[in-house]
């Protein structure tokens, strides 16, 4: 984490654009302006505030980013070597069979882009603060700081999910050579929760254009729902009522959110103007210009898929859906067929796409996408269910144009039912469940039902290794012996491809206890990343993560 001192060093602005009539925040070629070339005025302060927000999509969403260590960590998505590469020195093998190292690249990418995103908010804050940026109404000046305030804290909920034992810093005029103490997990939790209740009464209780893709009130409780819910992982105390508490308010708000009539409507390439969306992120092809800004579908889809979707250039795509986790859909449930690219594959004139790598047998014969990978070591082309939960429009470039979805409606009912079950009110909880069900299941409504005996009961993911290398020592290990192992699998279900499987395994115990495809069990401690290597070097406050 690099703290520039503001006094010996020019002031950057990193600078947004919000677009006139438009719900999006637009990243925009301007790059820097240096504070002695630039005098803001107040009707530039919209703009500015968007560099604080910039920087989660950056998180989630860039190589190597959040989304994709929150789920080729757990039981649903992997990068299985394929003919044209994804390799990478074994660094996505390594993720899957949790094997990774405190020097890991991606490790250290993740730390230093959510603190990025810190030091833009104390950026922000102090040039307010300090009259750098000219607010001269108070109460305004006031509800800018809580909403770069709450800002700052989710950073922090994403450091205290994976890392935990993090250095808190909200200076950002500090002296030459600082250094930052570490904090421990709990002092992390307690950090946020603060930040957040002492912010609520200046946030916008609004949704609206003016308040899409920031951090209304609604938005702050459904954080901090995310970290009740998790609050005995994170501190060892549950906070079950707590986390209803807020999903009440939230349920309660009137200003709009509700389920979308079908799950699919949450993510198609116009978004933005969904209900469901509490939280999102700001996404626009022409003005989101990142090379990896939003690239699923770059990531997942094989060459030749190029021609389906009209896309500008040819996808190099590896990842697909572990086949154990496909089995476990019922093939009534909508969710699959619109979630997911399975089965042949044509062009959009309707030519079949041939296979145009891999083994020779394959090789010219239509590409057919199967539930089956041959191991993490060796695949080929056809191999494995790909991903099209957000929708992938025709004509789209290397970025794709949905705004990337955070916190939606549908978690926060799902939040609230998991608690009921877990407090011991599993018939409240199978209503909430299946009233999230109910758009899943249009072609046989009777299948959305779901009762609070079936929400106790186990899962029905099939757990084991099965790399085909193993056999014949796959094992079987079911998931008939998971606390609430049917509620984890509605999570899966419903929130697959969304960046938080991770977290969901480690609440249900499973991420370090349950073996899948190429994965065992590797050690308790993995529930935390480590410290990223070069930052204990670099400062010797930091002590590593045990077990690393």
């Amino acid at each position: 984490m690099k703290l520039f001192n503001c006094k010996n060093l020019p002031v950057i602005l990193l600078v947004t654009l919000v677009s006139a009539g438009c719900t999006e925040l637009y990243n925009t070629s301007y790059n820097e302006m240096i504070a002695e070339q630039f005098e803001p005025t107040e009707k530039d302060i919209p703009a500015i505030i968007g560099s604080a927000y910039t920087q989660w999509r950056a998180c989630m969403l860039d190589f190597d980013g959040v989304w994709r260590y929150q789920e080729i960590t757990a039981d649903q998505v992997v990068i299985p070597a394929r003919p044209n590469g994804w390799v990478d020195g074994g660094l996505y093998r390594r993720a899957h069979e949790h094997t990774w190292t405190e020097t890991e690249d991606w490790n250290r990418g993740l730390w230093t882009r959510i603190y990025t995103g810190i030091t833009n908010c104390n950026r922000l804050i102090y040039q307010i603060e300090s009259g750098f940026l000219p607010v001269s109404d108070q109460e305004v000046s006031s509800a800018i700081i809580a909403e770069l305030r709450t800002t700052r804290a989710s950073y922090y909920y994403l450091l205290c999910d994976l890392f935990g034992n993090v250095p808190i810093s909200t200076k950002f005029d500090v002296p030459d050579g600082f250094l930052p103490e570490q904090s421990t997990r709990k002092q992390v939790y307690d950090f946020i929760f603060a930040e957040i209740t002492e912010c609520l009464p200046l946030l916008s209780g609004a949704r609206d254009r003016s308040t899409y893709a920031r951090f209304n009130e609604w938005a702050a409780r459904t954080l901090m729902a995310k970290m009740y819910l998790n609050a005995e992982v994170y501190t060892g105390v549950p906070e079950w009522e707590k986390c209803i508490e807020q999903c009440n308010l939230i349920i309660n708000s009137g200003v709009g959110y509700e389920l979308e009539p079908r799950q699919k409507n949450v993510f198609i390439t116009e978004n933005q103007n969904s209900a469901e969306i509490i939280f999102g992120l700001a996404v626009d092809a022409d003005y989101t210009t990142g090379w990896n800004a939003f690239d699923h579908h770059m990531q997942t889809l094989p060459s030749g898929l190029q021609y389906k979707y009209n896309l500008t250039m040819e996808p190099w795509g590896g990842m697909c859906a572990i086949p154990q986790f496909i089995d476990t859909f019922d093939p009534d449930d909508n969710r699959y067929s619109d979630n997911f690219v399975s089965g042949p594959q044509f062009t959009i004139a309707g030519e079949p796409i041939l296979i145009s790598s891999g083994s020779a047998e394959f090789i010219g014969k239509p590409m057919d996408f199967v539930n089956e990978i041959n191991s993490i070591a060796q695949s080929e082309q056809h191999q494995g269910i790909r991903f099209e939960k957000y929708e992938i429009g025709l004509g789209s470039s290397n970025c794709l144009n949905n705004d990337f979805v955070v916190f939606r409606y549908a978690d926060v009912l799902m939040m609230k039912a998991e608690c009921l079950l877990r407090t011991g009110r599993a018939d409240e909880a199978a209503a909430i469940v299946t009233e999230v069900r109910r758009r899943a299941f249009t072609g046989a409504p009777e299948k959305a039902v779901v009762t609070g005996a079936e929400l106790l009961a186990g899962s029905v993911y099939d757990y084991g290794i099965r790399d085909n290398r193993s056999d014949p020592k796959n094992t079987f290990e079911g998931g008939a012996d998971i606390k609430y192992g049917r509620f984890l699998d509605e999570l899966a279900w419903e929130f697959n491809q969304e960046g938080r499987r991770r977290q969901d395994l480690i609440r249900f115990g499973v991420y370090t206890e349950k073996s899948w495809f190429s994965h065992t069990p590797n050690g308790d401690y993995r529930t935390l990343f480590p410290i990223p290597r070069r930052e204990i070097d670099a400062n010797g406050n930091l002590k590593q993560n045990p077990g690393y």
